[in-house]
């Protein structure tokens, strides 16, 4: 008796090693809460084009734009957590909009399973060639002596490179007029136009404009200067601490993913993050590639969630 009851615990261990394999075993759906186009579809597509040839299923990209984000979010959090669906999200759904927009169907630091945080990019200071600034230093003492007067572009309330200038106005000491746009493109359409005077934006989306001369770039929010931009300083170099500042993209699953899955999967994004083709195309344009933990993504989602939490409150900011 005792050898058959062996016999069937070693057959079940079996299957069960099998079955924590069986992944995936149909389409999955990589969720992006934005319109087709932006930074986190480019990373959200680069990653299905590699997951579907590796891992012989398809990884299909579903756009699931609106209220920030959030839209997108809630429906991922409300999905099976089987390993068929995944969200490729910037930071705003998962450390903003909750202190944002009032009635957020999902509790960002509770209701889904990290993976990976993929890319992250620096915000570049810029303001247009034609700009008298030609300094940081020159933009802060002139906000000093005319507070509310210098206008900052941004790609909407509550968006990255709103939040940068916010936290760049605390810390500084210096207050602006904050301008707000409906994406990025027209932000930079008008800043490249001289109808604004500055703004924070994604290196990726103004690198072409330095390069060309369109824009100026005075100051670069990541920890050290980048190497697309070796004569940009760094706020920090600059004196202004804590202003090291990233815009990225990550990849989160419903809560509850098994294991086994949530390994296999982090496993295969990271890879696929790496590829040598892939991650030139990011690197290229300004981008890192961070391809963490899920245990370290958990922790730098927190930090970042009290972070803009505290930004946004001492700035009494509103998404309306």
């Amino acid at each position: 008796m005792k050898k058959i009851l062996s016999t069937l615990a070693i057959g079940l261990l079996a299957s069960a090693g099998v079955f924590a394999q069986a992944w995936p075993t149909k389409t999955t759906s990589i969720v992006v809460p934005f319109p087709p186009g932006g930074s986190t579809d480019t990373v959200a597509r680069a990653i299905a084009t590699q997951l579907s040839s590796k891992l012989g299923q398809p990884f299909v990209v579903e756009n699931k734009a609106g209220a920030t984000g959030t839209i997108g979010a809630t429906q991922v959090k409300r999905a099976a957590p089987d390993g068929h669906t995944f969200l490729v999200t910037s930071l705003g759904p998962l450390v903003i909009a909750p202190h944002l927009i009032r009635g957020v169907q999902y509790d960002a630091l509770k209701d889904f399973d990290t993976i990976t945080v993929a890319v992250q990019a620096p915000n570049v200071l810029v303001v247009p060639a034609s700009s008298p600034y030609k300094t940081l230093g020159s933009v802060v003492a002139y906000q000093k002596l005319n507070p509310g007067k210098m206008s900052f572009a941004s790609s909407g309330n509550g968006s990255s490179d709103h939040l940068t200038a916010e936290l760049f106005w605390q810390q500084t000491g210096t207050s602006g007029t904050h301008v707000p746009y409906k994406g990025g493109a027209p932000a930079i359409t008008d800043l490249l136009g001289g109808q604004v005077d500055a703004s924070f934006q994604n290196i990726n989306a103004v690198i072409q404009h330095i390069k060309s001369g369109k824009l100026r770039a005075l100051a670069i929010t990541s920890a050290k200067r980048s190497t697309l931009l070796p004569d940009v300083p760094s706020l920090e170099e600059s004196g202004l601490k804590g202003l090291v500042v990233y815009s990225w993209q990550a990849v989160v699953a419903p809560k509850g993913l098994p294991a086994d899955v949530r390994a296999k999967a982090h496993s295969a994004i990271v890879a696929a993050l790496n590829d040598p083709q892939i991650k030139q195309q990011f690197v290229s344009v300004g981008f890192e590639i961070v391809a963490n933990t899920p245990a370290q993504f958990a922790s730098f989602q927190q930090q970042e969630f009290a972070r803009w939490k505290k930004v946004i409150e001492t700035g009494k900011i509103s998404i309306d």
